[in-house]
């Protein structure tokens, strides 16, 4: 008999995560991705957009499906019908939907299509100074439940945020920790001094790093305010920047303005930010909100002097080189940084909570089970 027939199909998982643009919500599923056991467990994605995206060669090549939809904020009607019919026409079970309160209608459309778990995954939180982003939000997160019956979240806040304080008590939210491959971000002397040969970088030079998109969220106004201050003290300083974004241009033009041309390099979006951070002295973290806020783990485990945002959740605190301040006042956290002192022999650190919570090796094999478990639920 040939083996084929006997040979078990994985389950196929759908993935919904919005427009590729180089955040952490792409970077968390791929990374649960590239780590699952793909026998087992399959993945397929439904990305906004009909351009090729940054993720889809390397889909294609771990044996997943690359679906292509009209971006809901172009038309919405037309984005449910799509992933309706996509979900209809290869028989999904499974949909994963990234969207946070934007999953209300993904889901309504996987509900419409018969799909037997339809998951929820809140990934963020929202703060009122946002405006109208976080007015729909608001008037979203309700009807986030009508058409899910799994429900994930990032970390505790996100999941109390999204689902309410009871619902993370009693255990209905699963945490599914934004994992990684620890290795991959431990400090390297060798590739700090071949990198900052590479950016023209003297090695006496205080870098102050940031990672993330250019958008409200991730408040790039303030940490500009930060820098100047830092600046005005020590003009043996740089910053750098990774990422890429809608309000990238309104940054540039405030740097202009403060004459700090020279001394902020804007690096795009990468794909090895694990290495850069090896460039970097101090790491400053000053969103408005986070649902967690992976890349601060990330800057830790390298060993890096952290200042972040005391809105961002406290679950990032892997070690002692962590600082939570208020984002109200540059002054302090441009006093903070300038009392830092720098040593070149002083990277590293203990390893043992972040591989106990941020490990990607054994974090996939929960996913796994949860998806597992899911697939022969009777939920409907």
């Amino acid at each position: 008999m040939d083996d084929n027939i006997n040979k078990k199909q994985p389950i196929r998982v759908l993935q919904i995560i919005g427009v590729v643009c180089g955040g952490g919500v792409e970077a968390v599923i791929m990374n649960y991705y590239r780590n699952i056991d793909r026998n087992k467990i399959q993945f397929d994605f439904i990305i906004d957009g009909y351009e090729k995206s940054l993720l889809d060669d390397e889909i294609e090549s771990l044996g997943g499906k690359v679906y292509k939809v009209e971006p809901y904020s172009k038309n919405i009607f037309k984005y449910i019908y799509q992933i309706y019919r996509i979900i209809k026409e290869n028989n999904y079970q499974i949909i994963h939907s990234n969207m946070n309160t934007l999953s209300v209608f993904s889901l309504f459309a996987a509900w419409l299509a018969g799909a037997k778990i339809r998951i929820i995954h809140n990934h963020s939180t929202a703060v009122k100074s946002e405006k109208m982003r976080s007015l729909l939000k608001y008037i979203l997160r309700p009807f986030n439940t009508i058409f899910a019956n799994k429900y994930l979240a990032c970390s505790r806040v996100a999941g109390k945020w999204m689902f309410g304080q009871k619902a993370v008590k009693t255990g209905k939210i699963k945490i599914i920790n934004n994992a990684i491959n620890i290795d991959k971000f431990i400090y390297n002397e060798n590739l700090r001094q071949q990198l900052r040969k590479e950016l023209d970088i003297k090695e006496d030079t205080l870098v102050i790093g940031h990672v993330g998109r250019f958008m409200y969220q991730k408040n790039h106004d303030f940490l500009i305010e930060v820098f100047n201050k830092i600046y005005e003290q020590d003009n043996n300083s740089i910053l750098l920047l990774i990422g890429d974004g809608p309000l990238k241009q309104t940054i540039k033009n405030k740097i202009e303005k403060y004459g700090l041309g020279n001394s902020v390099k804007f690096l795009g979006v990468r794909k090895d930010v694990n290495k850069l951070y090896n460039v970097m002295d101090i790491f400053l973290f000053p969103s408005h909100y986070e649902g967690l806020g992976m890349v601060g783990v990330e800057a830790q485990i390298n060993g890096l002097h952290c200042l972040v945002a005391d809105n961002i959740p406290s679950e990032i605190k892997i070690s002692d080189k962590i600082k939570f301040l208020p984002i109200s006042d540059s002054n302090l956290w441009a006093s903070e940084i300038l009392k830092i002192e720098l040593q070149a022999d002083n990277r590293k650190i203990d390893l043992s909570v972040a591989k106990t919570r941020f490990d990607i090796a054994e974090e996939s094999k929960s996913y796994e089970n949860f998806i597992k478990c899911g697939a022969t639920s009777n939920d409907s």
